[in-house]
Order: structure tokens, then C-alpha cells, then sequence
């Protein structure tokens, strides 16, 4: 006889001790075995939450505070004054249609983030395409995948200035041409121009974009592809159909990288540059080295918010919370 059979008596068969607890008493004993307090939760996230307060909230609030100080040729004076902006977008509709400083100073800098955007989300994809789908084994993934950060080794500065004795006049680049007899004279666009700071912000942040991009590409379950390719699908068809948006979380991501670095970048442009090409960041440098931090800030507040609305307009297109 089982022990489910054995009576107590009354003839009842003895339930075993799972059924035989009440639900009441089950809620208490799992309560029990679960029992956390809610302030663990909290303490988990504290180092994190505080790290963020410390190093973004209070410097950005800081900043806002200060975009309203007012400020001399010799002193900051803490006050609430709305010049500092008023001053940001001095004389711009005055001189509509034609563009004021400051727009065409945004004009120029989004020109460039619009190039670099492109031409790192080409290279990035293709080279992500590659590492995934013509890479077979993990380990040769790998050994590519940290060829692609070595340059990383090294600093923005090194890496930037390392293009200087390509594109000069007297460069390799310019001296190879004319030893092939391409060209009769130097090239002059090579270097401190439009060219230069676009070769080198791309060189800078392609791998911002391929990072996110193989991530996203390395969870596509390869039955999927395979099945494209049974039902009779071309290879581009796979490719917009089946690869493409299952990587927008990852292109989504390495854009917000490639734009938010670029829009505030001042060092690459004036350098490669050679200092002739205006940029937002560089406005902001050259204020705070003439320590006029109030206007610096306003300009800093009003560059946040166009990064931040560029990031909204990317996050409408993908939600990435349910993406990932």
C-alpha cells in the first residue's frame, strides 16, 4: 500500500506534505524562501547610479546653471541673465535668407557628421558582413575582430596626426602619384581641408559602428539565412529582407556613437584642418580658452539638444528596448 493510501482514523487518505499545506501557508514559506528586502535593489544599483550623478547629472546641471551667468572681459558674475543664448543666435534673423555664423557653423558640422555617418556605416557593415557570414570559425572571428582594435592601441592624436606625413605636399601620397607620373604638381586638397578631416574622423570612429553591427549580426540564427536561400532568394534579397533588419538595433547604436562623438568633435577638425574649418566644438574651445565659460555653456546646452533630438529622430525609427 502506497503512502497515499494510509488512513489516520477517520478512513481520509493521508495527502502528501506538498498538498497537504494550505495556500496560505504555501504563500508564507515561499515568501519566506524568498525573502529579500527592498532596499537590496537599490544598494546593487548605487555604485552605478552614483558614478552617473557624479560625472554626468552634476556637470550637465552645472553647465545649465552657468549658460546663465552673465561675464566681463576679467570676471564670471553669478547671475540669471538670457544674453548668453540670445548671443549663440546673434544676428541670425537679421541676415536671413542668408545664414548667420552660428547656423552655418551647425551647417558645416552636421555636413561632416552626415559624411562620416555614411561612409563608417558602409565600411562597418561590410566588414561586420564579412567577420559573420565568411568567417567560419570563432577563433579566426576573434584573431580578425582585434586586428580591428589594434589602431586602438594607440591614442585619437597619435592616429590622427599619423595621416600628416601621407597627405602633405610633400607626402607619400603626392610623391607616389608624381613618380607614377599621375600628377604634374602636388595635390593640395590632401591635406588641411574638407578631405582631410573627413578621412580622418572616419579612420577615428568606423570601428563605433562595427562593434554594434556584429554584435547584432552574430545573433541572426544562421537557419534564417539558410531558409532565404532554399525559398530561392537572391543574395541582396537575403540581404535587405532578412539580414538588414534584423541588425537596425545594431546600426541604430553605432550611428548614435558615430553622430554624438562627431557633432562634438573640435581636436580632429582643427587639426586636419589646419584650423580653417569652423566647427561647434571648436567655437566652444575657443571660448573657454578666452574664459568666456557662460557663452561656452549656452553653446555647449544648445549642441546637447540638437545631439538629443538627432537621437530621438534614430530611436523612432528602431525601439531598441524591444530590439534587444
Amino acid at each position: 500500500m502506497t503512502r497515499s493510501a494510509i488512513t489516520h482514523g477517520t478512513g481520509a487518505p493521508e495527502t502528501s506534505g506538498a498538498a497537504a499545506i494550505s495556500p496560505k501557508a504555501r504563500k508564507r514559506r515561499k515568501a519566506r524562501a524568498s525573502w529579500t528586502p527592498a532596499w537590496v535593489a537599490y544598494l546593487q544599483a548605487a555604485p552605478m547610479a552614483l558614478v552617473f550623478l557624479l560625472f554626468f547629472v552634476l556637470p550637465l546641471a552645472a553647465t545649465f546653471v552657468v549658460s546663465f551667468w552673465n561675464y566681463t572681459e576679467y570676471s564670471i558674475v553669478p547671475a540669471f541673465v538670457t544674453t548668453n543664448y540670445s548671443d549663440v543666435f546673434y544676428g541670425c534673423a537679421a541676415s536671413l535668407p542668408s545664414l548667420c555664423t552660428t547656423f552655418a557653423t551647425y551647417l558645416s558640422t552636421l555636413k561632416f557628421v552626415a559624411i562620416v555617418w555614411v561612409a563608417t556605416l558602409l565600411i562597418g557593415f561590410a566588414v561586420a558582413y564579412f567577420l559573420c557570414f565568411h568567417v567560419r570559425t570563432l577563433p579566426m572571428q576573434i584573431a580578425l575582430f582585434m586586428v580591428c582594435t589594434i589602431p586602438f592601441w594607440t591614442s585619437n592624436v597619435i592616429r590622427m596626426i599619423s595621416w600628416i606625413p601621407l597627405l602633405g605636399r610633400n607626402g607619400l601620397v603626392n610623391e607616389t602619384l608624381q613618380s607614377v607620373g599621375l600628377i604634374d604638381a602636388p595635390l593640395e586638397w590632401l591635406l588641411y581641408s574638407d578631405f582631410a578631416v573627413a578621412l580622418a574622423l572616419i579612420h577615428l570612429y568606423t570601428l563605433f559602428m562595427v562593434v554594434p553591427i556584429f554584435n547584432s549580426m552574430m545573433r541572426i540564427d544562421k537557419a534564417l539565412v539558410e531558409a532565404a536561400y532554399d525559398a530561392g532568394a537572391s543574395g541582396w534579397q537575403t540581404l535587405t529582407n532578412v539580414v538588414i533588419p534584423l541588425v537596425k538595433p545594431g546600426i541604430v547604436i553605432g550611428s548614435i556613437f558615430v553622430v554624438t562623438i562627431v557633432t562634438g568633435d573640435y581636436l580632429t577638425i582643427g587639426i586636419m584642418g589646419g584650423q580653417q574649418i569652423a566647427s561647434v566644438g571648436k567655437i566652444i574651445q575657443t571660448q573657454i580658452n578666452f574664459l568666456q565659460f557662460p557663452i561656452a555653456a549656452a553653446n555647449a546646452i544648445v549642441l546637447l539638444a540638437v545631439v538629443l533630438l538627432t537621437i530621438w529622430g534614430m530611436l523612432r525609427l528602431v525601439d531598441i528596448r524591444k530590439e534587444l
